[in-house]
């Protein structure tokens, strides 16, 4: 099998999906070559060379797709991209399933196999390739470095000859990993922590790191299956708005980290609740990509409302792409290893897996997720 790494097309990021330290463990496998878009350690500072002296090979990126059995990336390929695969070949990787409808049909209309990292499912033996959460860890810690960069003030109390400065008050809505991280980060630096999520199972979580949970009784919420918040009504949404708006107007920082799997980002932070907010605050909308948690954010510009911040910053995870790099080329290899026959020199489709169900789109020219069909 002839296994290919692409790098992502998209200037702002820059993560690789392999790293040198972990590509050995699939560069070792019996019946596996294994070569690379030529540049795709440029943002971790790797060379090309450093590649090559493990026995990988640097190939041009159409030479990647024309070439690979198995091709890793980091998105989705492009319309003209997808006729470029062999027949037959597996695309694995972050496939961006619900933004890239027509490229991934078109990949499967060639009889290419499609798998999506996206789609590893929450369970503890999938936990070394759930690409969603190394990625949104390591997103949650730059948030606070970020919302802190726009801040005109210090996030620690300090006692100083000059006078004692107050520690700034954080506010995190939304407690999944990103937001977990978040409020650890806030905290480490010194911050005054509070936090909301429609999931009263986290309060523990949240208390455990140091921060205050902020309770809203918005009836029943609750979680899915895969431990994601379950969408609100307009009612509950409408309500969450007017509760968090008045710890909003407290806080020095809001960081806003909800989204719903596959659904636009809600939006839960209005123009109403920016005005109450006092100038010189800051709001970073960690779901800007995905449509915004916050009114009138967007992507990659800050955003100034009567002195109030609106920040919105993409591919967080890769303003520290050397770990964001392991962590997906791990999630990755891990993948790749369980589900590698080095006698066929195969992947092995083994759909009575849970993994395999869950994370293969397309095989043999079939759309197996609904979704997509």
């Amino acid at each position: 099998m002839h296994i290919v790494a692409l790098k992502s097309p998209d200037s702002r990021d820059h993560r690789s999906v392999i790293h040198p330290d972990t590509v050995e463990k699939i560069s070792v496998l019996q019946g596996v070559t294994f070569s690379f878009e030529s540049g795709i350690g440029n943002g971790i500072n790797i060379s090309d060379k450093t590649f090559t002296n493990m026995g990988l090979k640097a190939l041009s990126r159409d030479e990647c797709l024309s070439r690979g059995n198995l091709i890793i990336t980091p998105t989705s390929l492009s319309l003209d991209e997808a006729v470029k695969v062999q027949p037959g070949s597996t695309v694995l990787g972050m496939v961006n399933p619900f933004y890239a409808g027509d490229e991934l049909k078109a990949l499967n209309q060639s009889r290419i196999n499609i798998v999506s990292m996206e789609f590893i499912p929450r369970i503890t033996r999938a936990q070394k390739m759930d690409v969603l959460s190394s990625q949104a860890n390591l997103a949650g810690y730059v948030a606070v470095l970020e919302a802190a960069q726009h801040l005109s003030s210090a996030l620690p109390m300090m006692m100083t000859a000059a006078g004692t400065l107050k520690p700034a008050k954080v506010f995190v809505i939304g407690v999944g990993v990103a937001g977990l991280q978040a409020i650890a980060t806030a905290k480490r630096l010194g911050a005054r922590v509070e936090a909301f999520d429609t999931r009263d199972v986290v309060e523990e979580q949240v208390k455990s790191l140091g921060a205050k949970f902020v309770k809203i009784d918005l009836g029943d919420t609750g979680q899915t299956d895969q431990g994601y918040a379950k969408e609100l009504t307009p009612e509950q949404i409408a309500k969450q708005k007017d509760l968090q708006s008045q710890v909003c107007e407290r806080s020095d920082i809001v960081i806003t980290t909800a989204q719903i799997f596959g659904r636009p980002a809600p939006k839960i932070i209005d123009a109403s609740t920016i005005k109450k907010m006092k100038p010189g605050s800051v709001i970073l909308d960690m779901a800007v990509e995905t449509g915004g948690n916050v009114e009138g954010s967007v992507v990659d510009e800050v955003i100034d409302v009567n002195g109030v911040k609106v920040v919105g910053v993409s591919y967080l995870a890769s303003k520290v792409s050397s770990h964001a790099s392991f962590a997906l080329s791990n999630n990755i290899i891990n993948w790749v290893t369980d589900f590698y026959n080095e006698e066929s020199s195969q992947i092995n489709f083994d759909f009575d897996d849970e993994v395999i169900q869950s994370s293969v789109l397309a095989y043999d020219g079939k759309i197996l997720n609904e979704r997509f069909a």
